[in-house]
């Protein structure tokens, strides 16, 4: 089959590999669509290191090829949708409701159960094989389309969970720290958790005019204000929950700064190199601050409960699909959005 594999910094593209095959407990599924993630971009440049020989890629929506022993109530040729992360069910993070830190502490290079594009090969290929498939192939229901619930695996996963980690509740004020892809799917999280005011932060001109595409209510450019001075005056005091969507110490520092006293820092970045707390904006650690930080849910029922936000219009995700690649072109897809060329959000990668 061909495949996306990375080989060392910058050297990656498609090769002739292996189909593989499902053992105990393993479904593979012919992928028909897949993206490329922010994450992606990080293990090509390594910022994050993958052994080398991987196939890449960990968000994709696609038709179940075979079935391993053990598997059941699936069968061949059905649509499923795959989470970014495939917890196991049965290990003492998931049996204790924390399916997104499957298998913590397992090797020195897993990030709970992020496995695919990470720890096994992923999904920027023709196929890829599901580890613990009982606990992760979400049936698409008819109707939707993939590109209608790509999005799902990943992003809207993350983002979503931003607002509920952080908390929302009816009527709050949320500020969200970049309004990229995974930033703006936290801004619509915090609508659907009840949100009375959601502020968006960036300072990219397409991005901000997705924000108000999507129904952020407030957008701040903080190339021209001094987002925090705004914030505190927009809210008399302060957000109650803050997100931060980017990974940086600046954008980490203002989303602290941005809330009012006993608000929530519900932090979804992937921070490199040393973070620091300003002593002043955490109130010298009497402020009743919290702050939270969130992986990526994944298993069935998380896919599942997504899909019916999406059959149900109270998502629609579509919009954040700006550009669509085949599969060969995939170093020049990797391009394009490494290089935020053209207005891109999001690529769909079809095999």
């Amino acid at each position: 089959m061909r495949a996306t594999v990375f080989r060392g910094v910058d050297t990656f593209g498609i090769e002739d590999v292996e189909q593989p095959r499902a053992g105990a407990g393993e479904a593979v599924v012919r992928v028909t669509l897949t993206t490329i993630c922010g994450t992606d971009l990080h293990i090509v440049r390594g910022e994050y290191p993958v052994k080398p020989g991987l196939v890449i890629g960990h968000e994709l929506v696609g038709v179940i090829e075979e079935l391993g022993p053990g598997v059941t109530g699936y069968r061949p040729g059905q649509r499923v949708l795959v989470g970014a992360i495939t917890p196991c069910g049965q290990c003492h993070a998931c049996l204790s409701g924390h399916l997104s830190q499957c298998g913590h502490g397992e090797g020195y290079e897993a990030l709970g159960g992020w496995r695919l594009g990470n720890t096994l090969n992923g999904a920027q290929a023709e196929y890829v094989r599901i580890p613990f498939a009982q606990a992760n192939l979400a049936p698409i229901p008819d109707g939707l389309t993939d590109e209608q619930v790509v999005l799902l695996a990943d992003i809207a996963s993350t983002g979503f969970s931003g607002a509920e980690s952080g908390g929302v509740r009816l009527g709050d004020t949320v500020v969200v720290f970049a309004q990229g892809p995974i930033g703006l799917c936290a801004s619509i999280g915090a609508r659907l958790m009840g949100a009375a005011r959601v502020i968006g932060v960036d300072g990219d001109d397409a991005r901000l005019a997705m924000a108000r595409k999507l129904g952020v209510d407030v957008v701040l450019d903080y190339r021209k204000q001094d987002v925090v001075a705004e914030v505190q005056r927009l809210t008399g005091g302060g957000a109650d929950v803050a997100i931060e969507a980017l990974g940086t110490q600046q954008t980490f520092e203002s989303a602290l700064r941005c809330l009012r006293p006993a608000g929530t820092l519900s932090s979804l970045g992937v921070y490199s190199g040393k973070l620091q707390l300003p002593y002043d904006a955490f109130a010298a650690g009497l402020g009743d601050h919290r702050v939270v930080t969130t992986l990526c849910p994944g298993g069935k029922e998380r896919m599942r409960r997504l899909m019916d936000l999406v059959q149900a219009r109270r998502v629609d995700l579509t919009p954040l699909l700006t550009h669509r690649f085949a599969l060969k072109d995939i170093r020049e897809a990797y391009a394009l959005f490494g290089q935020r060329k053209d207005g891109v959000l999001k690529v769909a990668i079809r095999p």
